[in-house]
Formats: structure tokens, C-alpha cells, sequence
């Protein structure tokens, strides 16, 4: 391998965009030899952004084959992400690929297993995992004693060009997947503990969509420690602006809780910057003195270092980058792909067969 990381763009979509824009950025460290989309309008608004010096390709195959990348950067609809992965680790390339791994678990282990086999590096993009206030708000969560009880979600009232590029995902993904993945995510993450048992609802809530196809999903996933979470999507111009943005943990020692006046007033839950902003937390501690009263104040955090979703991604990359120089090894964050794609096929499964599914 050269100095620098020869990258493939496959998706110039919206994380797309935004990982094209890093690589761009970090060109010290990474080429773009090529950006990949079937429509040729998305790849060309982009590449005329970097000034209209990249190569162009319509078809993954055709671009893979004839620039032989060091690395590809896979930002296409999930019913793709395992074949586009495959054949990217098989050409011996490192893979960045968006979450899900691959719409099924039996893909999803193949993959990573042929990532392990090859000694290729796979990054899958839990973008939450590089944000420094939603660590700290898993660390907080991490000292409220167990079992914990935890509430998230994100409803997004779309319309326009929002709408339409989710009406396309809801082709081969739910909102309760394509979002879930990250917070159930989290969840594993903040007890530690395995999951046991998941219960999912669904609702197809416009006649837009495939009468098999649902744009609003809740989960709830029970944990062996004990610990309970939910987690609530829904996508679409009939959803409501009240309340799309609980991010919210409970323990016997107290609560701590995500406050983001701005990014969850009315008017912003389409807005992709909004959804991981955190501005400040508050910590409440359950400890009640002898007159009954509660025995400290809630501490509210402010938060600093607050990216935005470009350098959110760019933050990924890093990850990425290190992951092929250093030889990181990713064995625990392919588990969390796992665990958390494990979770929310589960719902999906739930709601479908109105049965509770053991894990």
C-alpha cells in the first residue's frame, strides 16, 4: 500500500457526502480514486464540489475492478451493504461500510467473518461511537446503579426530498432498523449486558409506501441484568413535532437525560444535524436527606465539543485510518454490530408475528 489510502466512494448520497467531504479533507492521508452512484446527478453535484477532479462511475463492479482500491467507502441502501462488502474485502480492500452491516443476520456474520478471514479491516459506521457527549452520557448512565431503564427515541417529520429519499430506504428497511441500530447500540453499551428478550409494534401510516412496508416501529428489548429499554421511529410528513427527541436513562441512584432545547424544538427532527446533539445533560441523583428532601441538586453539563455531522464523520474516519495503520483490533466493535442488528431484526420479527422473541 502507498503512503496514502487509494479510497473508492460508493453512494453519494447524504453519508456519502459527508464521508467523501472527510476524505477530501484529509488528503495526506487518503486519495479518492473514484466516487460511485447509479444516478449520475448525485455523483456529479458532489465530484463539482471538489472542483470536478474525481473519476465517475455508474456502476460498483465496474469502479472496483478498474481503480483497485486500498479501501472502499460503502454508503448505498442496506439491502446492498453485504454484496457491495464481499466484494470489496475479496478485491482485498478495507471496507467502511454504513450500518446495518447487511439486512439479515446470517449476512451480517458472514461478512465480518470474511473480514477476520482476509485480516481486512471493517469500520461499520455507529457514528455515536466518536461523539464525545453521548460517551459521557454513557458513562453517566454507566453510575446509576442496575437494572436500568432507558428511553430513546427519534421521529422524523419529513417531507420533500426527505420524504422521497425515505420512502427509497423504506424499500429494504424500517425506520425501527435503519435508526435502531445505533441507540439499542448505545443501550448495550450503557449495562453491559446481554440482551434476552425483544417486543416490537409497527405501523404503516400513509398509502405512499408497499402495503407490506411499515414507517413507524417501537421496541422494547429486555436485558439478563435486568435492565429495560425502548425505542421509538417513524418517518414521514404525518409525524408529530412533539417529543421526537428522548434520549433518557434511569437507575435506583438517579437519572441522567439529554437536554437539547434547540435541536429538539418543532421544526427540526428532519434536520440530520439535530439528532445527535446533546448541548447539555442533566444528572439527577436519587439520594433523599433525613426530611425527606432530595439531598443534591441536578447537575446540568454543558457540553462543549459538540460536532457537527461532517466532522462527526470525519471523526469516523479517523477511526478508520487508525484501524489500517495501527491494526486495531475491531473484534468488540463487530460484536456490537452484531448485537445491535441482532435487536432490531427482532422487533421487525415481533411486530410481524405478534410474538415476544427470545434471543
Amino acid at each position: 500500500m502507498s503512503s496514502k489510502i487509494r479510497i473508492l466512494v460508493v453512494g453519494c448520497g447524504h453519508m456519502g457526502t459527508s464521508h467523501a467531504r472527510a476524505y477530501h479533507a484529509m488528503a495526506d492521508a487518503f486519495e479518492i480514486v473514484g466516487l460511485v452512484a447509479r444516478g449520475a446527478a448525485s455523483r456529479q453535484k458532489l465530484n463539482a464540489e471538489f472542483g470536478g477532479r474525481y473519476a465517475e462511475f455508474a456502476d460498483y463492479t465496474d469502479a472496483l475492478a478498474r481503480t483497485k482500491p486500498d479501501a472502499v467507502c460503502i454508503s448505498t441502501y442496506p439491502d446492498t451493504h453485504a454484496a457491495y462488502a464481499t466484494a470489496a474485502l475479496e478485491a482485498g480492500a478495507h471496507v467502511f461500510l454504513e450500518k446495518p452491516v447487511a439486512d439479515n443476520i446470517a449476512d451480517c456474520e458472514r461478512v465480518l467473518g470474511l473480514a477476520r478471514r482476509l485480516n481486512r479491516k471493517l469500520v461499520v459506521g455507529y457514528i455515536l461511537h466518536v461523539h464525545p457527549s453521548w460517551k459521557k452520557f454513557t458513562e453517566l448512565a454507566q453510575t446509576l446503579g442496575k437494572p436500568l431503564v432507558m428511553r430513546m427515541n427519534l421521529n422524523q417529520q419529513s417531507s420533500g426530498p426527505n420524504w422521497a429519499t425515505h420512502k427509497q430506504l423504506l424499500r429494504s428497511t424500517s425506520p425501527i432498523v435503519d435508526c435502531g441500530v445505533h441507540y439499542v447500540d448505545v443501550m448495550c453499551r450503557m449495562t453491559g449486558s446481554r440482551p434476552v428478550s425483544v417486543n416490537g409494534i409497527g405501523a404503516r401510516l400513509t398509502d405512499e409506501i408497499a402495503a407490506n412496508q411499515i414507517n413507524y416501529g417501537h421496541l422494547q428489548v429486555t436485558f439478563a441484568d435486568g435492565s429495560v429499554g425502548w425505542y421509538e421511529a417513524g418517518w414521514g410528513p404525518m409525524m408529530s413535532e412533539t417529543a421526537f427527541f428522548v434520549k433518557d436513562v434511569i437507575g435506583p441512584k438517579g437519572c441522567v437525560s439529554i437536554v437539547a432545547k434547540n435541536a429538539a424544538s418543532a421544526g427540526n427532527s428532519a434536520d440530520v444535524d439535530s439528532h445527535s446533539k446533546t448541548e447539555s445533560l442533566r444528572l439527577h441523583h436519587s439520594a433523599v436527606g433525613p426530611d425527606g428532601k432530595f439531598a443534591r441538586s441536578d447537575e446540568i453539563i454543558d457540553v462543549t465539543d459538540e460536532p457537527n455531522h461532517d466532522e462527526l464523520c470525519r471523526r469516523e474516519q479517523d477511526v478508520f485510518l487508525r484501524a489500517i495503520r495501527e491494526n486495531t483490533d475491531l473484534t468488540a466493535h463487530w460484536q456490537s454490530a452484531i448485537d445491535s442488528l441482532r435487536i432490531v431484526l427482532a422487533a421487525d420479527q415481533s411486530f410481524r408475528e405478534g410474538r415476544t422473541i427470545k434471543l
